[in-house]
């Protein structure tokens, strides 16, 4: 990547997307960092970050015109802006085909029209659904369990067509599940981190059976910039993954154990997928982004969680997070 040209990052103000944001600015990047237009003028976890190379706009990607205006003199765009949230996408999924479809649709039209050196789009392990093998690599099928992996599905074919009848300089990047500072409280961990830190003993959750290959955010983050690099891994789908499984439960008696606290689990029935919903087993495969990159996560579960449970437990970050109310 050029140094003295602009780095777009779409979702700049979400979890992943302001770790990145924050990255690229340390390693000397100019960012144009796009957080989602409101009329607060609230730029969500850019908060507070400045630096003389960082440029904030604010926008939706489900503007087309929008997304051209944004990515003019772009060198990079990291394209995270999605809607996330799996329980949602039950009760809206029409939104999820606007953000995500059409906003990825929209996101390579202008890279094409502007000349963008290099695109990565944003995946997920859900697109894979419950692994038929493991652990899971990239020729795994795909298997649409909500109507949020399917609009990711939609999304990453939307993105390879780019790459195949237009020749777009496209990497489909798949981070397996991230975790750390600032993360969403309807994830998991810091479900648990936030119960455990009010002071709760019995920690409602969903189910607790299935297993997840879990991700610190900053080897995430430090994926992304190492594809971005790589221009073998242009119009390929990448994993960015540990290859390493664990189990709900056996997450939250290790994040328990850090935090010194004997908890008792209470499974909460609003917590639960449909019973075809639920991805059960997601254990990925990282040999390829090894190969093309040599990509080795810097953080184990135990090191990540001990990171995450300290900002979590800072009193001005925890009472950012509504641990007592169940948020779809």
């Amino acid at each position: 990547m050029d140094k003295s040209k602009i780095m777009l990052v779409t979702g700049a103000d979400g979890f992943i997307g302001s770790h990145l944001t924050e990255m690229l600015l340390e390693e000397g990047y100019k960012v144009r960092a796009l957080s989602q237009y409101n009329s607060f003028n609230n730029w969500g976890w850019l908060e507070g970050i400045n630096h003389p190379n960082l440029e904030v706009v604010t926008g939706d990607v489900r503007d087309p015109h929008y997304c051209k205006h944004i990515s003019r003199d772009v060198d990079t765009i990291f394209h995270l802006a999605a809607l996330i949230a799996i329980p949602y996408s039950y009760i809206a999924p029409d939104s999820y085909v606007d953000t995500n479809v059409k906003g990825t649709l929209n996101i390579c039209q202008a890279a094409k029209e502007n000349g963008v050196r290099r695109v990565l789009v944003t995946s997920t392990s859900e697109v894979y659904g419950t692994a038929r093998y493991v652990p899971i690599d990239e020729n795994h099928p795909k298997q649409p369990q909500s109507p949020y992996s399917a609009t990711k599905i939609g999304a990453d074919a939307m993105a390879m067509s780019f790459y195949n009848a237009f020749e777009l300089p496209v990497v489909i990047v798949r981070p397996f599940n991230t975790y750390g500072p600032r993360q969403s409280a309807r994830a998991i961990i810091p479900t648990i981190i936030t119960q455990i830190a009010n002071g709760t003993t019995e920690i409602k959750l969903g189910d607790l059976t299935p297993t997840r290959d879990f991700n610190f955010v900053k080897d995430t983050c430090r994926g992304f910039i190492k594809i971005a690099d790589c221009n073998e891994a242009i119009g390929q789908e990448v994993n960015i993954c540990s290859n390493y499984e664990i189990s709900m439960r056996d997450t939250l008696n290790l994040i328990a154990d850090i935090m010194g606290k004997d908890v008792k689990f209470i499974e909460d029935s609003q917590r639960l997928r449909p019973k075809n919903s639920e991805v059960f087993r997601l254990w990925g495969d990282n040999s390829k982004i090894k190969s093309l990159t040599g990509f080795e996560p810097e953080y184990d579960i135990r090191r990540g969680l001990e990171e995450t449970i300290k900002w979590f437990t800072n009193d001005e970050n925890l009472k950012k997070y509504k641990s007592n109310i169940y948020n779809v």
